[in-house]
């Protein structure tokens, strides 16, 4: 564990990355298009956020600012023609005051600016230091903006003195998910090299109505893992009033390899994606004991699960919107900290198992029927194999990719390491203080050693 101890020291975070911006405008469609509306589902209903994502770039001496600003921005109106919703704006319609898409080319915003730092100055890139967030400062919602006016997509380019730059992404979450960002991530970098070749390796597939609810709508299924509310506000991704401390606690390849096999023979599905969930819950479980309430109260761990494949018939792999469901695993407090790891590893996995096409589109009508959100003792929100650094720009591939997290209660983030998933993963978890201690003294003290 000393290792451990001093590899995880907080690094100082710089303040103020020093921006200036250079130019401001919007960029459309081109050419234009014609308006239309268009359907978002129920698993886009809630996601009306914002999310902004960093891509940090080495210099490259063939590719000068100028060169990369005009391929980008010649690249960003013609993504816009198939990806038309991206410069429309939010709006109710009439009849059920759901949210949909004005598909009305009213634009996206194009930042350029530049930082009096290298990009060696601005810290580490894998530890999520807030001021990034001044690298995607197009995407900044304007107080007083009514949301048929806000953007629903920005790019901001930041060139560093050393001739390194960032492109920084805003996008509401109905937009996309993580699978269809990739794909957009890759018909964008693949315009920017085009030329005038303007057909997409993989082409958006636009159509909502996929995930429509059934008529008339049927939960078939108990949804333990969701939370009845009369408020539209989404409760659980609301910023937390108590004060939080966030650390950035880091798994190896060795450490991933070493929890698989603590998880036999219970365990049947010991991916890697499993056993660090199994293990975030029990150090969250066990940050808490002895536990205030009964140690048998059933615990949920919640993540994400993409139903492309899922449901039937399964959706395109090119379904441009949100396709993916909470998942959850369930045992009691005790079973979660005290047990057999193997098992933990294996309620984890049911989550998945479970997420059926019936369940699915259980989930889907639920959300037609009641308003609510995915409540859980901890939710696990992974980047971790997105694949986002993996995209090949002309100026070559990002050094390094991350959202600007906004650490939350109970909301644990996985990120990819630099240099790959193979690195192993970072994992940035927000807690009160002394939870926070009892849970990294625990992330450590519970892997496997081979002493």
């Amino acid at each position: 564990m000393g290792g451990h101890a001093l590899a995880n020291q907080d690094p100082p975070l710089l303040q103020d990355l020093k921006l200036t911006i250079l130019s401001s405008s919007v960029l459309y469609p081109s050419p234009p298009l014609e308006r239309r509306s268009m359907f978002l589902s129920n698993i886009d209903q809630v996601l009306n956020f914002t999310v902004e994502t960093i891509h940090f770039f080495a210099a490259n001496p063939d590719f000068q600012s100028e060169v990369v600003v005009e391929r980008l921005r010649s690249a960003v109106e013609r993504v816009l023609v198939p990806y038309d919703f991206l410069a429309g704006r939010l709006r109710l319609e009439d009849k059920e005051g759901r949210l949909e898409i004005d598909c009305n080319s009213a634009g996206v915003d194009f930042l350029v600016a530049e930082s009096k730092l290298k990009l060696d100055e601005i810290g580490e890139l894998e530890y999520p230091n807030p001021v990034f967030r001044q690298l995607a400062a197009a995407g900044a919602v304007q107080e007083g903006m009514k949301m048929e006016d806000q953007p629903l997509c920005s790019f901001q380019l930041t060139f560093f003195k050393c001739g390194g730059f960032a492109l920084g992404i805003s996008n509401n979450h109905v937009t996309f998910d993580g699978m269809s960002f990739k794909n957009f991530l890759q018909n964008l970098a693949y315009l920017a090299a085009a030329g005038d070749n303007d057909t997409l390796p993989t082409p958006p597939f636009t159509n909502r109505h996929l995930l429509s609810t059934r008529c008339p709508p049927r939960v078939t299924f108990p949804h333990p893992e969701l939370f009845e509310t009369p408020s539209s506000a989404m409760l659980e991704l609301s910023p937390s009033t108590t004060r939080l401390n966030f650390k950035l606690l880091r798994l190896s390849a060795a450490n991933i390899s070493s929890l698989k096999l603590l998880s036999q023979p219970h365990s049947t599905r010991p991916t890697s994606f499993n056993v660090v969930v199994a293990h975030l819950w029990r150090c969250k479980s066990l940050s808490l004991w002895p536990p205030a309430e009964d140690p048998k109260r059933t615990s949920m761990v919640l993540y994400a699960v993409d139903i492309r494949k899922k449901v039937s018939p399964p959706l395109p792999p090119e379904y441009a919107g949100n396709a993916v469901l909470t998942a959850y695993g369930a045992a009691s407090v005790e079973e979660v900290g005290k047990g057999e790891f193997g098992k933990v590893v294996e309620a984890v996995a049911k989550g998945a198992e479970r997420m059926e096409n019936e369940y699915a589109r259980s989930v889907v009508d639920w959300g037609t029927l009641h308003r609510g959100f995915p409540k859980g003792d901890m939710f696990v929100s992974s980047w971790w194999k997105l694949g986002f650094a993996d995209v090949e720009f002309p100026w070559g591939k990002a050094l390094y990719v991350c959202p600007v997290a906004q650490p939350r209660k109970d909301i644990v983030l996985l990120f990819p390491s630099i240099g790959g998933v193979d690195k192993g993963v970072n994992v940035l978890v927000a807690l009160p203080k002394e939870e926070m201690e009892r849970f990294e003294e625990y992330f450590y003290k519970l892997l496997p050693t081979d002493e």
